[in-house]
């Protein structure tokens, strides 16, 4: 190894090392594939053509791509093209081989995106959602020259899916209010219009709501059947539901030793939907099975221990699914025991496992991942509360080169799945109304006091930080528990929840109004409650925050407002201003915010450099 390349240091070439993510196939040609890819610094789109071997970068653009689908016949690439990570585009396309991009559906203004479906035929259903016109839905049959609109709601909605012959359209909905638990429409397409089928709502006039979403359907054609999420039983769960007869198919799933799976389940059709491949969900971990809906049986398919990000079922009976765990970088594999796609390049260095770590807390046992630094003793060490963004999101034993880069420097690593957090039951997920925010602090500071109790923390060098929601929770966190914290680390964060709500995108102003009972105007102590600006004037420590100046998500005026309030109330802090949105695709401008991040800890907490070590 060249001296040049071993002065990298470890945590910097994980974050430079080319990742994939799992190959999306096209139906009716399954050796065309895309995936996204890091390869040449920025997450972008690639097409790879397994039959031939070949790969070829479909999308460059300064800030990354992410989104995009292929058409059901492999022809067609479909991109959605945003300006400079603001989420509002419109969708682009090009030929599988390559060649110039085309506007993919004319006549449609930029919008943020609700959703895509192709249809085998040539049929399109466009999702769009935008302040002016809520949730809008538009279809384009083949041969139209202009798409049609066919659904309006002020509520967030979305596309779910076409059925094989493109004649029916479940639409994901919230009409009655509730971001947090959707309800599904089947239509039927005719002509230029549409007309119900079915309703699934578990919501409505129900004191208990209960989520629905839309899965799939049935890869089949003239098959009325559509796979459903449900949280009937306290839990995500899948069913089938035919919505030309109203039955009801439930899926008791019991592994080999007659043992319902705990935690989450998902599922998706396998081809000739004969049987499902099952997601599970437990914990912070994650496993695959087949499901035979001839005989009921369950069987489980061989994956490591740690977390499976994602699954699909190919034509050929293997399941390919990309997977990691904290001390092990992701690849996509195959149950065949084979590794179907790894990124160019050297493999990134390693991590540290984590261990589980249940806490007691207000509102139940709290899991919290915990990893400790491979160098600098027995404790306690300078540690970093890494806190998750969502907020109905969850931390796991999958690899992450942020946290690996705290452990590099020697900090330990608390994650803490709060509730809020998916993968507990749909209660410990629900738990988060009104209080917004307080709640999950309640939970942090009960780990914190483990953390401290069991000698891993240093209670003179405990960072609080965290990204999108964490951000948030971080700043909020300084500010109601002041003196818990030495440190606060906010990337991307609501700062001022008032402004913060008239500025955001439409999607989340609905989840705002469904966490909290109504809207600022309707509650507005509750927002001012939970605002981060409420609790400025208690906050006693150094702020660091970062913001992407076109994020649609966490806007950038109500982060400055924040910012004007430090200043003037003299607060130590810096702030990192980037052109990108709630994040950034690019991989030198992850690297730098890290760096400037890691520099200010080190500073404010007395750490020398050192300890990061450089790999060789």
């Amino acid at each position: 190894m060249s001296e040049e390349k071993s002065a990298v240091p470890a945590w910097e070439q994980r974050f430079r090392a080319a990742r994939v993510s799992l190959p999306d196939w096209a139906e009716e040609a399954p050796d065309r594939a895309l995936y996204v890819s890091n390869a040449t610094g920025a997450y972008e789109v690639y097409a790879w053509d397994r039959a031939t071997g070949t790969h070829r970068q479909v999308t460059d653009r300064p800030n990354g791509t992410t989104d995009a689908e292929l058409s059901p016949d492999g022809a067609w690439i479909w991109w959605f093209d945003d300006h400079d990570g603001d989420e509002f585009g419109v969708w682009r396309r090009q030929p599988f081989a390559g060649g110039p991009d085309e506007e993919a559906v004319p006549g449609l203004a930029a919008s943020y995106s609700a959703g895509l479906a192709l249809g085998r035929d040539g049929t399109v259903v466009v999702g769009r959602s935008t302040d002016e016109d809520g949730t809008t839905l538009h279809l384009r049959r083949p041969g139209a020259a202009e798409p049609v609109e066919i659904y309006r709601h002020e509520e967030y909605g979305g596309v779910g899916d076409l059925s094989h012959d493109a004649t029916l359209l479940a639409i994901d909905h919230t009409e009655h209010g509730d971001a947090m638990h959707s309800a599904i429409r089947v239509v039927r397409l005719t002509g230029d219009g549409i007309e119900t089928v079915a309703e699934l709502d578990e919501v409505t006039g129900r004191d208990e709501p209960r989520g629905v979403a839309c899965l799939g359907f049935a890869p089949v054609e003239g098959d009325t059947r559509l796979l459903v999420a449900h949280q009937r039983t306290g839990r995500w769960e899948p069913m089938i539901w035919d919505v030309a007869t109203g039955a009801e198919t439930a899926l008791p799933l019991r592994d080999e030793q007659g043992r319902e799976l705990p935690g989450d389940v998902s599922a998706q059709w396998r081809p000739g939907a004969a049987a499902l491949l099952v997601e599970h969900e437990y914990e912070a971990r994650s496993e695959l099975f087949t499901y035979d809906l001839a005989d009921g049986r369950l069987t489980r398919l061989e994956t490591p221990r740690g977390t499976v990000g994602g699954a699909t079922a190919r034509p050929d009976g293997t399941v390919e699914y990309l997977w990691s765990s904290a001390a092990e970088p992701s690849a996509v594999r195959s149950t065949a025991g084979t590794v179907v796609l790894r990124a160019p390049g050297p493999v990134p260095p390693g991590s540290v496992p984590v261990e589980d770590v249940w806490v007691d807390g207000p509102g139940g046992r709290v899991h919290a991942l915990v990893q400790r630094p491979r160098t600098g003793g027995p404790g306690p060490y300078p540690t970093v509360f890494e806190v998750h963004g969502g907020p109905t999101h969850h931390d796991s034993d999958s690899f992450a080169a942020g946290p690996a880069a705290w452990l590099d420097h020697g900090f330990a690593v608390v994650r803490v799945n709060y509730r809020g957090s998916t993968g507990y039951g749909q209660a410990w997920t629900d738990a988060l109304h009104e209080r917004v925010g307080l709640i999950e602090l309640e939970d942090i500071a009960a780990v914190r006091e483990w953390a401290v109790s069991s000698g891993l923390a240093d209670p003179q060098r405990l960072v609080l930080t965290g990204g999108s929601w964490g951000g948030y929770l971080t700043l909020l966190g300084l500010g109601v528990q002041p003196d818990s914290w030495s440190l606060g680390v906010a990337a991307v964060p609501v700062a001022d929840y008032h402004t913060a709500y008239a500025d955001e995108m439409e999607a989340l102003k609905s989840l705002d109004r469904t966490l909290f009972g109504g809207t600022p105007e309707e509650v507005p102590e509750r927002f001012t409650a939970s605002s981060p600006l409420t609790y400025v004037e208690q906050v006693r420590v150094p702020v660091y925050i970062s913001a992407g100046v076109n994020d649609p998500r966490c806007p950038i005026r109500q982060i400055e407002n924040y910012v004007e309030r430090l200043e003037q109330l003299d607060k130590p802090h810096e702030v990192y201003r980037y052109d990108a949105g709630h994040g950034s695709l690019v991989v030198e401008e992850r690297i730098r915010q890290l760096r400037l991040e890691i520099d200010f800890v080190r500073r404010h907490l007395g750490i020398p450099d050192g300890g990061a070590g450089a790999a060789g």
